[in-house]
């Protein structure tokens, strides 16, 4: 009899006996609740279940699987894209850096080869302006030499033609005080009998 007693009679059951023996033991009982039925069939675990699996069963009926893994597949796709234009774009930025490292050593080198060749021109432009310079001393101490002599020169003639002139000079007057017509006549002709 007690089979065919609905749920609600039994907690009406349970409610009752639980009074009785509440007096006695009230820490003891326990309540019971009704669990809602589905239709009055499906517990509500069924209900949860088999709706989930209705879930699952549309997901793969519609391929949504694909769709995930063909999302996925696209994404890693793209990845492996971005990876390999970025080991391209490091490869690149690479051969630029070595560029730019080989340009910088050739640059410090020919820089140094600048300053070393300027540096050997330098002692070469010293070393012809002592040069030229020692030669335009000896050419301005020849030519001082050169004009000392000829001042000398012309002083020395200066000096003789002005000793001539004055011996000219002293000789005529002392030819005048000295000699007469008369007497140079007998110079003459005795200069001309000697030839």
């Amino acid at each position: 009899m007690a089979e065919n007693v609905s749920p609600s009679v039994e907690q009406g059951l349970a409610h009752e006996a639980a009074e009785v023996t509440g007096a006695q033991d009230t820490h003891a009982a326990v309540e019971h609740h009704a669990e809602p039925l589905l239709l009055g069939v499906a517990p509500p675990v069924a209900v949860v279940s088999s709706a989930m699996i209705v879930l699952i069963l549309i997901a793969l009926w519609k391929g949504l699987p694909r769709m995930i893994a063909g999302g996925l597949d696209s994404r890693i796709a793209d990845i492996k894209a971005q990876l390999e234009e970025a080991k391209v774009l490091r490869a690149e930025a690479e051969a630029l850096r070595k560029e730019y490292a080989d340009k910088i050593a050739n640059a410090e080198k020919d820089a140094a080869a600048m300053i070393d060749h300027a540096r050997h021109e330098a002692e070469a432009i010293v070393a012809k302006a002592e040069k030229d310079s020692a030669d335009v001393i000896v050419r301005r101490e020849k030519m001082a030499q050169d004009k000392i002599g000829a001042a000398e020169r012309a002083a020395v003639t200066d000096l003789q033609n002005r000793a001539a002139a004055a011996a000219a000079a002293s000789a005529r007057v002392l030819i005048k005080a000295n000699h007469s017509a008369t007497a140079d006549k007998a110079f003459v002709d005795q200069a001309i009998g000697s030839i």
